[in-house]
């Protein structure tokens, strides 16, 4: 078994991106499987094209996208993904999506198969500010869930996408030890 992390590269004027600063600091090995990392850029659809190639090339059995979320208090951990783009500021392209769909065949959305409250629990436990969201919004975050939960059927992976909150909240070492911990969680699962 394998595990694929993504992060994401600076976007909106920043010069790091929390997402990605955690994904590098989990460990190589989570429950004795390898871990596999992917900087994915904040583009809508390249970045779900980029995906689909990784989970093709190495058929990960547990996927875990991450994106920050500068607002958010808490690591949060994403129980759907929704077939719709929308944001105020524009991808890395310039691209500006006011509310249109991902898929227009799609389904309205997809939920994670992941055992989401378990992993919440387990980050909790570690005494890191976890709390559940209900979705990963409409930009490209979105993007990649969407992409990511839609070709589990096809690829055979388990998939969730948890934000982090921007820097000051929860350090880039505790965001990663949540991430390593709902990792965990989904192995055993």
């Amino acid at each position: 078994m394998s595990i694929l992390l993504t992060g994401f590269e600076p976007f909106d004027g920043a010069g790091v991106n929390p997402s990605w600063e955690a994904v590098c600091r989990v460990p190589d090995r989570i429950a004795g499987h390898e871990v596999h990392r992917l900087l994915l850029p904040v583009v809508y659809g390249e970045a779900a094209g980029l995906l689909r190639e990784a989970i093709e090339r190495l058929r990960p059995e547990i996927v875990i996208c991450c994106g920050v979320a500068g607002d958010r208090k808490a690591v949060t951990p994403e129980l759907a993904a929704i077939n719709y783009r929308c944001a105020r500021i524009p991808d890395n392209a310039g691209r500006v999506c006011r509310g249109e769909p991902i898929d227009p065949d799609g389904p309205a959305a997809f939920m994670t198969r992941l055992p989401i409250h378990a992993m919440i629990d387990a980050v909790q436990t570690a005494e890191i500010p976890c709390a559940l969201s209900l979705s990963a919004g409409a930009y490209v975050c979105n993007d990649v869930y969407f992409a990511l939960l839609s070709a589990e059927e096809e690829y055979g992976h388990r998939g969730l996408f948890v934000h982090v909150p921007g820097a000051g909240t929860v350090s880039s070492e505790e965001a990663a030890r949540a991430i390593a911990l709902c990792a965990e969680t989904a192995v055993n699962s």
